[in-house]
Formats: C-alpha cells, sequence, structure tokens
C-alpha cells in the first residue's frame, strides 16, 4: 500500500534541484551512481529531502526520464515546423549528452519494469513525430514513399544516430565521417536542396531506394 505521507510539491524549487542533481550523476557515473545520499550531496540538501519529493529511487528515475522526453518532444514538435525538419531532427537525434542519458535510462530499464513501459511508450510517441515529419518533407520533395517509407527513414535516422554517438564514446570514430557525409547527401536530396545527379563527388549511391 502506498504510503499516505505528504509528498513534496510537483513544482516545488527542491524537486528540480534534487532531479537536476540526479540526472548530472547519470551522465557523469552512470545510472549505477545515483543514489539517495548522493543526490543530496550534489544538490547540496539533505539526504531525508529526496525521499520527502520521491517515495523510493524508481519514483524518481521515472520522473526524471519522463521530464527529459517530455522536453524532447517539446523540441521535436518544433523542429518538424521548421524549412527543414529532417536535418533538424538529425541534428537533435546527433546531441551526444541526450543520447548518452538516453542509454543510461535504457540501461536502468533492464531492472525496472515501469521504466521500461514509459520508455516504450515515449519512443513511440518520437517515432510518430518523426514519421510525420519525413512523410511531409517527402511529399514536400514529390519523392516516392513507396520505396522509401517515412517510418522506415525514422528508424535508421534514430539507430544510425545512436549508434555512431555511442561508438565516440568509447573512442571509435572509423566510417563516422563518411557516414556523416552520406546523411548529409540524403538529406539534401530528400528535402529538395539538391538534385541527386547535381550533389557533388561526396561517396554515395547510384540513387536512393
Amino acid at each position: 500500500m502506498a504510503s499516505s505521507r505528504r509528498i513534496g510539491a510537483p513544482d516545488a524549487k527542491n524537486r528540480t534541484v534534487l532531479l537536476d542533481a540526479a540526472e548530472r550523476l547519470m551522465l557523469e557515473r552512470g545510472y549505477a551512481a545515483v543514489t539517495s545520499r548522493r543526490i543530496a550531496e550534489r544538490a547540496g540538501l539533505k539526504p531525508q529531502l529526496v525521499h520527502y519529493y520521491f517515495r523510493t529511487m524508481d519514483e524518481l528515475f521515472l520522473e526524471m526520464f519522463r521530464r527529459r522526453a517530455e522536453e524532447g518532444l517539446a523540441i521535436q514538435a518544433d523542429m518538424t515546423k521548421s524549412d527543414r525538419p529532417l536535418r533538424a531532427l538529425w541534428e537533435f537525434s546527433t546531441d551526444p549528452a541526450a543520447v548518452a542519458v538516453t542509454m543510461e535510462f535504457i540501461a536502468l530499464a533492464r531492472h525496472r519494469a515501469a521504466l521500461r513501459s514509459e520508455i516504450a511508450r515515449y519512443s513511440e510517441l518520437f517515432r510518430i513525430g518523426q514519421r510525420d515529419a519525413a512523410r511531409a518533407a517527402l511529399a514536400r520533395s514529390g519523392y516516392d514513399m513507396t520505396r522509401l517509407p517515412p517510418v522506415v527513414l525514422s528508424v535508421l535516422m534514430t539507430s544510425i544516430s545512436r549508434v555512431v554517438v555511442m561508438e565516440e564514446a568509447l573512442g571509435l570514430t572509423a566510417g563516422h565521417a563518411e557516414t556523416f557525409e552520406l546523411v548529409e547527401w540524403c538529406l539534401s536530396v530528400l528535402e529538395g536542396d539538391v538534385d541527386p545527379r547535381e550533389a557533388g563527388n561526396v561517396a554515395r549511391p547510384d540513387r536512393l531506394p
């Protein structure tokens, strides 16, 4: 049975400070280092305040993820309204800090079913937004979407960006420059910036699928 004791208000300043501290710890030292004691130390607050605002560490991790996910959805929504939504989404998805915290949450979710469920739910929302942006961009360019479905383009962009950022974090960069060059060319073609026959001498396939 859930405790009936008072929990700090969702918009309380200290609550935000604790969430910020927990996220910094996760980015710097990994999710295993995120404990109530370390969060309090980093935030400069008393340890008991952690459980004043969050009943359990599971609840704290869920709120950390939801806050980050909601911010990301808002940013993505703005990007889809830009003149070059695919390029904006690609740059957003290759942000090292964003990818790093996402991968920490995914690793943590292996041990927390509730977090795993939330990641899946928000991932679907991100995918829908990316798919719709891809569909709009492809429609403007006149590209045949039966050959490259928008949802497939979304999966490819997300997958490539995560792998590249993860590899760079490990010090592996072989092939990354060439991959980014190819992605840049593809985005230019798909968003109608260039004719694929006039895109320069960049290494690329003769034509898109």
